[in-house]
């Protein structure tokens, strides 16, 4: 009897180890495969069973680790538009996926800029949209890295404005399928979005990630909040301003799902503080917007490194024009080039150019004064797309507006010189606007200027001999400079001269 007991426990133990077989999150039927690069494929399942994955023509082997976990990589794909299944067996269980597309794969990431639904310029584009798929992950929050999320591939455009309206433009590029995975939440800081090891890199990270360890209160907070739902308001809210754990939840289980890269419309949050790591409130503690370029350089080089992929493209999204309310600083209204305002943010996003694979789209003749969630979505996305049509498919188009080749000081006036600047001309056949200038005494005045060529005159009645140039340097310009194409001209400064606090 005590042998029979015996066998009974020893076989309801062998069952109860057995794993089912499964793949990732994010393999689901509708699911869009990036092509032209290795494709991962993942999953668990019984510790050291062997796995069979077919795809597409091609049948790869592998066995699970001793913790269940098996990956292959599928080779290069072709672009394709018909429909396609994906099997995957171990010894005893058969998995299927189908209605698999091949094409451009592009994460959408960032607050609730890139999180807006469909506006009204966008709107038309959803029911002209065909083969543009979406993977919308669940917005929740974990203490620790997860391995699963909750999601599925649909066949349906994804619900943000700037998502959809950059599917749609980068299809009319690519000519395949798009698929786009759509991972954002209002609210949220950078540091919500950054995995907890990067405290090894970034200072005032570090400092975040101690306090939320010593806040007992607000961990237990959070806990009781993911017990139960709905979520009020105010718990929403609560969630999405933490630290790191965005990250946990709903970036790290992505990954490495095989991508053309990453849209990051993300900043505002960031953008509460000039200097960082404000007392109150809370939820403004993070780098401001000084130290948010070598932060965000840093959160690029590790999302690569997860993903294994050091050519993975960023593509970031320049905060439009904005009348934001501050606290400290100059207050010299919304166009002065010292006045406390985005204009800090926007240089600082634009040192994502410093590393290779990356991509700036220029949105400052965008947005709303007194709005922080402007409806001109339409432009974002299409900008986005020709920077991506661009620098990731090859495409030999202009893709953004004159950016600053260099400054001359000539006396009483400066000659400003642009690349990208074709066809340079105004929007309203109007004189070019934005511009300041100041000599070492930092006074800024309002310039003349006048078009020659792809070179600006700039010059002031009141400055004999104007060395700096701000252009377009403020929270909501007045801006009218652009190219042939009628892309606006980038964002800059050429002086050295600090904010004060």
């Amino acid at each position: 009897m005590k042998l029979i007991s015996l066998a009974i426990s020893i076989s309801l133990l062998t069952i109860s180890a057995m794993a089912e077989l499964k793949l990732a999150s994010p393999f689901t039927d509708n699911a869009v495969l990036q092509r032209d690069i290795p494709v991962p494929i993942w999953g668990t399942t019984d510790a050291g069973s062997s796995v069979t994955i077919e795809f597409a023509g091609q049948t790869k082997l592998t066995k699970a680790d001793a913790q269940g976990k098996w990956s292959v990589k599928l080779g290069p794909l072709e672009a394709n538009a018909q429909a396609q299944t994906l099997k995957v067996s171990d010894s005893k269980n058969h998995l299927t996926i189908t209605n698999i597309l091949v094409g451009e794969v592009w994460i959408c990431s960032g607050q609730s800029n890139m999180q807006m639904g469909h506006t009204p310029d966008v709107r038309p584009l959803a029911r002209k949209a065909t083969n543009i798929r979406s993977f919308e992950v669940k917005k929740t929050v974990a203490f620790t890295e997860q391995d699963q999320l909750e999601g599925q591939w649909s066949t349906e455009a994804p619900s943000s404005a700037v998502a959809l309206s950059f599917a749609y433009h980068l299809q009319q590029q690519a000519k395949a399928p798009i698929g786009i995975v759509l991972t954002c939440w209002g609210s949220s800081s950078l540091e919500a979005w950054m995995p907890r090891d990067m405290i090894d890199t970034v200072p005032h990270f570090k400092t975040m990630i101690e306090e939320f360890d010593a806040n007992t209160e607000a961990q237990q907070q959070i806990t009781e909040i993911l017990k139960k739902a709905p979520w009020t308001k105010r718990d929403d809210v609560f969630l999405r301003r933490q630290t790191n754990l965005l990250y946990n939840a709903m970036l790290h289980p992505l990954a490495p799902y095989a991508c053309r890269g990453l849209v990051w419309y993300q900043g505002e949050r960031n953008t509460q503080s000039m200097f960082g790591m404000v007392k109150e409130p809370w939820f403004s503690r993070n780098s401001g917007m000084l130290k948010y370029g070598d932060t965000l350089n840093a959160w690029i080089q590790r999302i690569r490194k997860e993903w294994h992929n050091d050519s993975m493209h960023f593509l970031i999204a320049m905060l439009p024009g904005y009348d934001a309310p501050w606290i400290s600083g100059p207050k010299l209204g919304m166009e002065h080039p010292e006045t406390h305002s985005w204009a800090w943010m926007r240089e600082s996003q634009l040192k994502a150019h410093e590393l290779p694979h990356t991509s700036v789209s220029n949105n400052i003749d965008l947005g709303d004064a007194k709005n922080i969630h402007p409806k001109d979505k339409l432009p974002v996305g299409q900008r986005l797309a020709l920077l991506a049509a661009r620098d990731t498919l090859n495409k030999k188009i202009t893709a953004q507006g004159p950016t600053l080749k260099n400054v001359e000081p000539k006396g009483d006036h400066i000659l400003v010189h642009f690349d990208n600047a074709e066809g340079l001309k105004t929007s309203d056949a109007q004189s070019p606007t934005g511009f300041w200038i100041a000599d070492n005494s930092q006074k800024w005045v309002q310039a003349e200027a006048s078009i020659d060529g792809t070179t600006i005159k700039l010059r002031s009645s009141t400055l004999e001999k104007p060395l700096y140039v701000r252009y377009a340097f403020a929270g909501k310009p007045s801006v009218n400079l652009v190219n042939a194409e009628g892309l606006p001209a980038y964002p800059f400064r050429t002086d050295h001269f600090q904010p004060s606090k």
